[in-house]
């Protein structure tokens, strides 16, 4: 079993920075994939951004491509969404997820396995 946690949310002003990161508790996330999703009250949640287990290839949103970075770091057993240039659209709750499907980028939430509990992230106008 993986658990994730989400960190790094919170409030900021249109066109500002932040920093969310994922870390597993009870296992590493080396031989996983990674990706990040979002959702908003009364839409489904959607895909952000991937990443494979080496951290190689990476795989966007468009809604979020030039705007977005993700990494991770196998040191740390931590994985990073940077988020600049953000809108107030960007509002929503934030989720890591994790997928034995190592090889490759996942933008299905079906294809995930774990998932964390989501971070807030709140951008004003």
């Amino acid at each position: 079993q993986v658990q994730l946690v989400e960190s790094g949310g919170g409030l900021v002003q249109a066109g500002g920075s932040l920093r969310l990161s994922c870390a597993p508790s009870g296992r590493t996330v080396s031989r996983f994939g990674m990706g990040w999703f979002r959702q908003t009250p009364g839409k489904e949640r959607e895909f952000v951004a991937a990443i494979n287990w080496i951290g190689g290839v990476t795989y966007y949103a468009d809604s979020v491509k030039g705007r977005f970075t993700i990494s991770r770091d196998s040191a740390q057993n931590t994985v990073y969404l940077q988020m600049n240039s953000l809108k107030p659209e960007d509002t929503a709750i934030y989720y890591c997820a994790a997928t034995r499907q190592f090889l490759g980028v996942r933008a299905r939430m079906d294809e995930y396995d774990f998932w964390g509990q989501g971070t807030q992230v709140t951008v004003s106008s």
